[in-house]
């Protein structure tokens, strides 16, 4: 084994003389947030999706919180689409920040950021995207200066009725 040092991104910035500039984004930005909340009506089916905050491409989202009501048998990923006027909504990734999260029991702002990333090993945002811009860590080639829906899409039917809420914490740069 090895002693190592490390530097993040930020710290490598302000350690170089002269000094360059770090991205708000990474350094110094402000924390902002997005909600949303919705109903589910007991007898939605899976595909069903519940579409609760809107993002921008060039956001570097730091949290996402998932909270609930117990919905009997429900679950459902959570990811990105497309808004309704662009490509018709398409979802972009289904499970990019979680893969199959219970909705059964009730949630408190329950952080699914990286959730998709431990259960699919590696795929969804995962711990080497925190410092990405969200077109970044889709792995764009450019960023589409876009937004994006943040979307809970079911798994399993909800077998009772309940609220849907999501915070979505970001950083855009400003």
């Amino acid at each position: 084994m090895a002693v190592v040092n490390v530097k993040s991104t930020a710290v490598t910035a302000g350690d170089a003389f002269p000094q360059s500039n770090i991205s708000q984004r990474i350094s110094g930005g402000r924390l902002r947030e997005r909600v949303g909340v919705t109903e589910a009506t007991s007898g939605d089916s899976i595909g069903s999706t519940y579409r609760l905050a809107r993002v921008n491409s060039g956001d570097r989202i730091s949290r996402v919180l998932l909270s609930c009501d117990a919905i009997t048998t429900c679950a459902g990923d959570v990811g990105i689409y497309d808004i309704a006027s662009v490509n018709a909504g398409a979802v972009v990734d289904a499970d990019f920040f979680a893969s199959a999260q219970s909705l059964a029991s009730a949630l408190v702002n329950q952080d699914v950021t990286h959730e998709a990333d431990a259960a699919d090993a590696g795929a969804g945002f995962g711990l080497a995207d925190v410092e990405k811009q969200l077109w970044q860590a889709l792995g764009l080639a450019a960023d589409p200066g876009k937004w994006y829906d943040v979307a809970v899409t079911l798994t399993a039917a909800a077998g009772s009725a309940g609220t849907i809420a999501l915070k979505v914490q970001y950083v855009d740069g400003n």
